[in-house]
């Protein structure tokens, strides 16, 4: 096996995995890891919820910038300044502390991982060479459970040999850097190619009724994803007699995403997208709920595999059903998808930070985000129903 072969469709899924782990891991994820120790000793909740607010708008950015990218080797291009950015903002957090340029530094991480996600995954889902690209898409998002299990693996090897946070990041920067190689090698296309250098058209048809539905129903997703996915392991951290158990329960969320993808891609070919996608959301709906009203390990271990176990898998549903519905020009959808997902990850750590602080625990927050998930639930069902869908 040619591992160096850009054309081989084991290669581009590796690489894509790959690039995730940079682009979504190393860049956003792993901030998620590091965060309990990071508000121990150097900032306040409310200035994590205000990072982790920059970073979205960032993602959110760059969502929307890669909606005009009409050229495949301008896409290639981002893809792979994307990269560089990932890196080199990692490398920020590791040798300064100064709030402003952390500020400016998570912005622009938002935007690299925007690159890595949305670009990236045109870029596979463009090269890949099947018939059905289904389940190559389903293998190539797991990419997102692992960005978060070997991320967190990494800073968990660095805490045992008694590094501290900042040795954290550096490490993480160098292990970016290495790996971010492949994917910029083999996630390209030969100039000469015509198939792949045509300039793309925005075609506005595409926005049907049942398209913005899904728009609606993706941003409820981008709430639902967040409130976990940027402070799970201090949820978790400040429940009774659960101290420490953040940070397994974070690790459990990775494992349980990286094979969540394949098992609900494979259920959507089957039965559909859309009951598929409700299925996913009301499950996630319960595991933002556990924490709630109960401190039995067991349901918290629980709650993280529902969370992981839907999210990485929901980006994967949504995301290939906007290629799908896209046709000849993938990131069109995808970067509009990624906008709608991008405006609920800026708001969300916004208001969770509010009602944790006004309250004195998460609970408040984690009750508007399963409200708002079971608002996106039910315009998925009314998407059934009243305009009969066949996705």
């Amino acid at each position: 096996m040619n591992l160096l072969d850009r054309n081989s469709n084991t290669n581009i899924i590796i690489a894509g995995i790959i690039a995730l782990i940079v682009g979504v891991g190393v860049a956003r994820f792993v901030f998620t890891s590091l965060l309990p120790s990071m508000l121990e000793s150097t900032i306040t909740l409310t200035f994590a919820g205000v990072l982790a607010s920059l970073n979205f708008a960032g993602y959110l950015s760059g969502s929307i910038f890669a909606v005009f990218i009409k050229n495949m080797q301008t896409k290639v291009k981002w893809f792979r300044i994307g990269m560089v950015l990932a890196i080199l903002t990692t490398l920020v957090l590791a040798i300064t502390t100064n709030e402003i340029i952390w500020l400016i530094s998570r912005i622009i991480a938002g935007f690299a991982a925007a690159m890595g996600l949305v670009v990236g995954s045109a870029i596979v889902m463009s090269k890949l060479k099947f018939d059905d690209k289904t389940k190559a898409m389903g293998i190539h998002f797991s990419g997102i459970g692992f960005s978060i299990a070997i991320c967190d693996i990494v800073t968990r090897i660095v805490f045992f040999y008694a590094g501290t946070w900042q040795d954290a990041w550096m490490v993480l920067t160098i292990f970016g850097a290495i790996i971010a190689l492949y994917p910029m090698y083999i996630l390209n296309f030969d100039k000469t190619e015509p198939s792949h250098t045509t300039h793309h058209k925005i075609d506005k048809s595409i926005f049907s009724v049942f398209v913005i539905v899904l728009l609606a129903a993706y941003f409820t997703e981008g709430v639902g994803f967040v409130i976990q996915g940027t402070f799970l392991p201090d949820i978790i951290n400040s429940l009774e007699g659960l101290e420490g158990f953040g940070t397994l329960t974070w690790l459990i969320v990775g494992i349980s995403g990286i094979f969540s993808c394949i098992i609900w891609m494979r259920l959507a070919a089957r039965f559909g997208y859309i009951t598929i996608i409700i299925i996913a959301m009301s499950i996630q709906a319960l595991g933002v709920l556990i924490p709630t009203f109960t401190v039995n390990p067991l349901f918290i271990v629980l709650s993280g595999v529902f969370y992981g176990g839907t999210f990485v898998g929901l980006v994967a549903l949504f995301m290939s059903l906007g290629g799908k519905l896209a046709g000849s020009n993938p990131v069109i959808l995808m970067g509009a998808l990624t906008t709608a997902y991008g405006i609920g990850q800026v708001i969300a750590p916004l208001y969770a930070v509010v009602l944790t602080d006004w309250s004195g625990n998460y609970n408040y927050a984690l009750y508007v985000t399963a409200i708002i998930i079971i608002g996106g639930i039910l315009l998925l069902l009314g998407a059934k129903k009243i305009l009969k869908v066949q996705y």
